[in-house]
């Protein structure tokens, strides 16, 4: 996408069109929120499938891979579909990051809340198809919808708290996942990573503790096993290929390691989504 911002409705008229199209499991190079008003969503995320009915949100961070579905229902569909880049919110992307890790869809009651996010995005879409549309206001508008969201969210899981995101750690840690970002598929150490953040290991465990509940070393093996699910899905690689792109310089280390964490062998986890995604 070459546009910072786009923002479109979907409509029942359109639902066939979609899902008579090719759609296997793809990755964005942008953000996407989708606000579903009526209908229902099929969406292959996380490595899973589920059906999400509205009124619902969905945030699809970039690079994850996922399917979308749109379902008729009662012979009606409508949805939102918003689409950014990074920077576009880049104060608050990395909130969003860790708000929607493992909970990409969001189900709402019908109400005044969700009729809120509702108007807030027809605003959007006005200021969009505006000959000259002003970005800093659609900004503040999606801005907007994100914290209504999470009102939401925290009312959903009212046990998850997420007051660590506006403390001074948030910023270190979004310093983190940067360099990971950069880094993952190489074989360091976790002192290479405190070592480019100018601070010592110890306080780098620490901070990871304190936001995810994880060692340095799980979230950098987190990282490279999401991608080699990802490349398992959408490549033709193979696994010893795949574990070498990644840093596992044996096949056998590579599967071990996969097993342990996701329970299925690389093979078999390919052989799985296979069948789900057919």
């Amino acid at each position: 996408m070459n546009e910072t911002f786009k923002i479109y409705p979907i409509t029942a008229k359109e639902v066939s069109q979609i899902n008579s199209a090719p759609n296997e499991p793809h990755q964005h190079d942008y953000e996407e929120l989708s606000v579903g008003i009526e209908g229902q969503l099929e969406h292959f995320i996380d490595y899973g499938s589920t059906w999400t009915h509205p009124p619902y949100t969905s945030f699809v961070t970039k690079g994850k891979v996922h399917r979308v579905q749109p379902r008729l229902k009662d012979d009606q569909f409508l949805a939102w579909v918003i689409r950014f880049q990074s920077e576009f919110i880049s104060e608050i992307i990395f909130q969003l990051y860790g708000f929607y890790h493992e909970q990409a869809n969001i189900e709402f009651e019908q109400g005044y809340c969700f009729n809120r996010i509702n108007i807030l995005c027809e605003m959007m879409f006005q200021e969009y198809q505006q000959n000259n549309p002003d970005l800093a206001i659609i900004r503040h508008l999606l801005q907007a919808v994100f914290m209504m969201i999470e009102s939401q969210r925290k009312k959903n899981f009212p046990d998850t708290d997420t007051e660590w995101l506006m403390k001074t750690q948030g910023q270190t840690f979004k310093n983190f996942l940067a360099v990971l970002e950069e880094n993952f598929r190489r074989p360091v150490s976790v002192s290479f990573y405190a070592e480019k953040l100018f601070m010592t290991p110890r306080n780098l465990n620490m901070i990871c503790q304190n936001i995810l509940q994880q060692s340095v070393s799980e979230i950098v093996e987190t990282r490279k096993l999401t991608e080699a699910k990802n490349l398992l899905i959408t490549t033709v690689k193979t696994i010893a290929e795949i574990g070498y792109e990644l840093g596992y310089n044996e096949k056998s280390y590579f599967t071990n390691v996969f097993k342990k964490k996701t329970g299925l062998s690389p093979s078999a986890f390919r052989n799985s989504m296979k069948k789900l995604v057919s």
